[in-house]
């Protein structure tokens, strides 16, 4: 009789865990040809930048704002090109991302979350098996910004252009007005 519960458990289990597979299946699928393979912690280079950027405007106001968060110029503007570009390249705001990065991790490289997120944008470990490859760092700056873009994007999608709702499935907390109410609040008031 024990056995068979333990059998009934595990089954129950794996169902539950399959039952929710077709859902990440679809966004891995849609999310991998967005995820590449560089390993590296490298910024956006400054032509990759201005491939995508039409001045430098944005780059010197957003630094203004950004300073007091991180102080190192080189390391300011590194981190700004490589947020205007995978925003951009994800259809997204820099300045909505910079909000969501402000709230996330406050701007820390290295930030990681009760829950066991990581990096700027707190990325959750399971998404290298959804959508990435086992030799992505979730610290490194572009791998955190391009999982954190493709993940927003998709879940803009999913919910037809409605950001509150986006956001609250990006920080886990749909339903709650709290996270997307704070993501915004950054938004026009220190991004906009």
């Amino acid at each position: 009789m024990h056995k068979l519960t333990i059998t009934i458990v595990a089954l129950l289990c794996c169902t539950s865990v399959h039952a929710n597979n077709p859902h990440y299946e679809q966004l891995a699928a849609y999310a991998q040809t967005g995820i590449f393979h560089e390993t590296s912690d490298q910024a956006v280079s400054y032509s990759e930048y201005a491939a995508m950027a039409d001045n430098i405007t944005w780059l010197v106001i957003m630094s203004r704002r950004l300073e007091k968060f991180i102080p190192d110029t080189l390391e300011r503007e590194e981190f700004l090109r490589t947020v205007y570009y995978e925003a951009t390249r994800a259809g997204l705001d820099p300045q909505l991302i910079l909000s969501v990065i402000q709230v996330e991790s406050g701007f820390k490289k290295y930030a990681v979350s009760y829950a066991g997120a990581r990096g700027y944008m707190q990325i959750m470990p399971f998404w290298i098996d959804l959508i990435g490859h086992q030799d992505h760092n979730l610290f490194h700056l572009r791998i955190n910004l391009r999982y954190g873009c493709t993940i927003l994007r998709h879940y803009l999608d999913q919910e037809k252009g409605d950001y509150f709702r986006a956001l609250g499935r990006y920080n886990g907390s749909l339903g709650e007005a709290t996270y997307p109410q704070l993501v915004f609040d950054k938004w026009l008031s220190t991004w906009r």
